[in-house]
């Protein structure tokens, strides 16, 4: 009965259901709460990431009006605008965020717990006050017109499509800021939006809006660059050109060529941060490199013939990150041909009795690499060689080395051994049958030479045995007439033969070497 008082017992019912329902209502706040919390820190964690890609093309336009001008500098011009508007709009919500969360994050630092934002307080006093919309709320609402419309100005009325976009994001209802209720009454946009809300709520709306900011900072930014970004992003000549990386410097004859052909980004990469290189384990000065977009271009010497390795790192700074690229990297130098190579086919010989220099050299590998070995064979430096030849016409040098695809290559080239040519005998530098006065034999100097050789061997004489007509042969030591021989020598007649002969030489570099038999001289003495 509508009238009838209610029994002790049907007001406890009464009491328990209202427990129960506010319960239900406590805890679905709770689960509201914390889906406005995630999706806070969600648009928040979104903000840095599209504020991050803002300034690369900031800079990006800011380096093409420096470097290409002409239109650049109009764009530059409108991006610098539309960036001193949006960060003093963002700052000035991201002060209003602060404020209304200064007590909540007393204890709260991180703004984690959203059980405990489900007050609006908060906004309401910096929104509204007992007339309604309060002085800084309407300032507010003016710094939304007045972005909005600045926008429009610099950035919508050269690209219109984004008219409507800009429209809808920084929407506040009609000519006084008011919005339709779903009863049909009139409100005014920012109390429909935030007045009575939880904190947690306005907090995630207020983010939202700075969401925007930065997003119609990034279209005007697209559309500034306009098919710039648009070609960057697409494979073309323009973007990339074709390299050539192969696993070594070189390659023999009938070996497979196992390179790839890769692509290389042309332009747009940023220079290394730092170079970190060294060649052959020797770290590479500032001038022998030059910082280039994406890698370094080397300025170092090729140095001597072999293989030749690059190691290290380029380092590049990634949000304040070093990124550390690992170089390793070889390129082979061969010996710069200077001569056409012309050998005759019956032409190998060495001389027993003297050093024979040689050259053992394999193209393509380094001096120091290369195995050489035969009797009387020893190494002066680099590729040149001496041989002394000992027994025997013939002696085999071995050549080999180890190429750089780890196959081996041996050689084995015979020689004959030669002894020196037999010498010539001299008087006075003159040889075979000479005329010359008896007073200059008596001083004149007894040696030997060795007629076309191609070693430059000075012979000293040991001893000779000098015969004068009608008298005993004499044999004389040093490379002068003694006392006994000059005085034979003045019983000779103008006119008589005077011989030199058994002359006896040696070679002061190798003094155990036996010449074979010298020449005479035959002397006619005249006056």
């Amino acid at each position: 009965m509508a009238g009838a008082k209610e029994t002790p017992r049907q007001k406890l019912i009464a009491l328990m259901y209202l427990v129960f329902i506010t319960m239900l209502a406590l805890n679905v706040s709770k689960e509201v709460l914390d889906g406005f919390g995630q999706m806070f820190k969600k648009i928040a964690s979104a903000n840095d990431r599209v504020d991050q890609s803002n300034d690369i093309y900031y800079n990006k336009i800011d380096v093409n009006a420096k470097e290409k001008e002409g239109k650049w500098i109009d764009n530059n011009r409108i991006a610098v605008e539309i960036k001193k508007e949006a960060d003093e709009f963002y700052n000035k919500i991201q002060a209003i965020k602060d404020q209304i969360t200064e007590k909540q994050r007393v204890d709260d630092p991180e703004l984690v717990e959203y059980s405990r934002m489900d007050k609006g307080e908060q906004l309401d006093l910096v929104f509204f006050d007992a007339n309604g919309i309060s002085e800084e709320g309407t300032k507010f609402l003016e710094m939304i017109r007045s972005y909005k419309a600045h926008v429009i100005q610099v950035f919508a009325s050269k690209f219109p499509r984004y008219t409507e976009l800009v429209e809808e994001r920084f929407n506040t209802g009609d000519l006084e800021d008011m919005v339709e209720t779903r009863d049909g009454t009139k409100q005014s946009w920012l109390q429909a939006n935030y007045e009575g809300f939880p904190l947690i709520s306005s907090l995630a709306k207020l983010t939202m809006m700075q969401n925007d900011i930065r997003l119609t900072e990034s279209d005007v930014l697209n559309a500034l660059l306009g098919k710039e970004l648009e070609i960057e992003s697409k494979v073309n000549t323009s973007n990339y050109i074709t390299l050539l990386k192969a696993d070594k410097g070189a390659y023999y004859q009938g070996e497979n060529f196992d390179g790839s052909v890769v692509l290389g980004r042309k332009g747009g990469a940023q220079n290394p941060n730092n170079v970190e290189l060294t060649l052959d384990g020797r770290k590479l000065n500032e001038d022998e490199y030059e910082k280039i977009p994406g890698g370094v271009k080397l300025n170092i010497s090729s140095g001597r013939p072999g293989d030749r390795k690059i190691e290290g790192n380029l380092v590049f700074l990634n949000e304040g990150e070093e990124s550390k690229i690992p170089v390793n990297q070889s390129f082979a130098v061969i010996a710069k041909p200077n001569s056409a190579v012309i050998s005759a086919d019956k032409m190998n010989v060495v001389y027993r009795g003297v050093e024979n220099p040689m050259t053992i050299s394999i193209p393509g590998i380094a001096d120091n690499k290369i195995r050489a070995s035969a009797p009387g064979l020893k190494r002066v430096r680099g590729s040149k060689y001496l041989m002394t030849p000992g027994k025997g016409r013939e002696v085999t040098i071995k050549a080999g080395a180890t190429l750089p695809d780890g196959q081996s290559i041996n050689t084995n080239t015979k020689f004959r051994i030669k002894d020196i040519p037999r010498p010539t005998g001299t008087v006075r530098g003159q040889s075979g049958d000479i005329k010359i006065p008896k007073n200059n034999i008596s001083i004149a100097t007894i040696g030997a030479i060795l007629d076309d050789f191609d070693f430059d061997i000075k012979l000293r004489t040991v001893s000779f045995k000098f015969k004068v007509p009608g008298q005993a042969t004499i044999s004389v030591n040093g490379n002068k007439l003694d006392n006994k021989a000059k005085t034979a020598l003045r019983r000779a007649k103008v006119g008589s033969n005077v011989q030199i002969f058994d002359i006896k030489v040696q070679n002061p570099s190798n003094p155990s070497y036996r010449f074979k038999k010298v020449s005479p001289v035959i002397c006619e003495l005249v006056n």
